[in-house]
């Protein structure tokens, strides 16, 4: 089972929204980012829009939902997904993760309140918590799914075997797992060619995750995905040999296609057979339209390209 809208689509990142980090208030200029940004990213066909509860302190989803609230039919015309599990600067801890059922319950009203909104389409389970109960995560996500708060359930970071521990106590199909995966962060591709290779002990990435994930038809989103405009925009200052001509090979594939160097960055990622969705990020209205064919650079690219890509970034051939 997957998400309503299948795999394989752009999701746009709400984390850059809000303002700084620090604080709680918001004004006009961060509503206003909030909404070009919204625009920007419908008017490239995007409709799901993802959230977590600990996103600029909570400004991501208050300025989304300030938005919700102007703009008359909006909430039906477009998806949400949140995440609750991390709790930052609480207790006298910089970062701990809390899954208890309190803490999920109380997290999804909070978000909800800040949304204004009465449900969430998915809601994801931030970060793996070694003291979460299995039980309590389904007692928590059955309540709120019986009061239609939340409609489906993914995770984030998580691995295939943690992932299969989790599904096991639960009544209903975890359908997203959100990673961190791109051109410049390949650790979920590496794990699948270096098996056995002396090389593959420079990967942390759990090897079977991808595999898990596609055999159970569980949507691959990537986070991360243009890779902070390593590529694409950032600059050629500190990058490495690899990262220039990974660069120069993205401005030469967008020209030879009539597109645009981040549309390229993500469709070869939406080329891989999983399915991946490439998480947008960016709050910048122009360089959000600069995605719009993604999508269609994916079935377009040739096998070739999309290896040539690959090995250029890793600055070596593969095994």
């Amino acid at each position: 089972m997957t998400t309503a809208n299948g795999r394989g689509r752009l999701i746009y990142g709400c984390m850059g929204l809000g303002g700084p980090w620090a604080g709680t208030s918001y004004g006009v200029a961060e509503i206003d980012q909030a909404a070009a940004a919204i625009e920007a990213a419908r008017g490239i066909g995007i409709e799901l829009f993802d959230h977590a509860d600990i996103y600029r302190s909570g400004k991501s989803e208050a300025v989304f939902g300030e938005v919700l609230s102007r703009s008359q039919g909006l909430r039906q015309e477009i998806q949400l997904q949140t995440k609750c599990g991390i709790r930052l600067g609480e207790r006298g801890l910089d970062t701990h993760y809390d899954l208890s059922r309190e803490a999920i319950l109380e997290r999804v009203n909070d978000s909800l309140t800040r949304l204004h909104t009465d449900y969430v389409d998915v809601l994801l389970l931030h970060r793996p918590d070694p003291l979460m109960d299995p039980h309590e995560v389904a007692g928590a996500i059955g309540q709120l799914m019986a009061e239609g708060k939340v409609r489906q359930l993914g995770v984030s970071n998580m691995s295939g075997a943690q992932i299969a521990f989790l599904q096991d106590q639960l009544e209903v199909p975890i359908v997203v797992n959100q990673l961190e995966m791109s051109l410049l962060r390949r650790d979920w591709l590496e794990s699948t060619v270096l098996v056995n290779h002396v090389e593959g002990q420079e990967y942390s990435f759990p090897h079977g995750t991808m595999e898990h994930c596609m055999a159970r038809g569980i949507e691959l989103q990537a986070y991360g995905s243009l890779a902070q405009g390593r590529y694409t925009g950032a600059g050629s200052s500190g990058m490495s040999p690899a990262e220039s001509a990974t660069a120069g090979m993205l401005e030469r594939l967008a020209e030879g296609k009539g597109t645009t160097p981040e549309s390229v960055l993500l469709g070869w990622l939406m080329k891989h057979p999983a399915g991946i969705s490439p998480v947008v990020g960016t709050t910048n209205p122009d360089r959000i339209k600069a995605c719009a064919d993604a999508a269609s650079v994916a079935r377009a690219m040739s096998r070739a390209e999309w290896y040539g890509l690959w090995v250029t970034a890793r600055g070596s051939n593969i095994p």
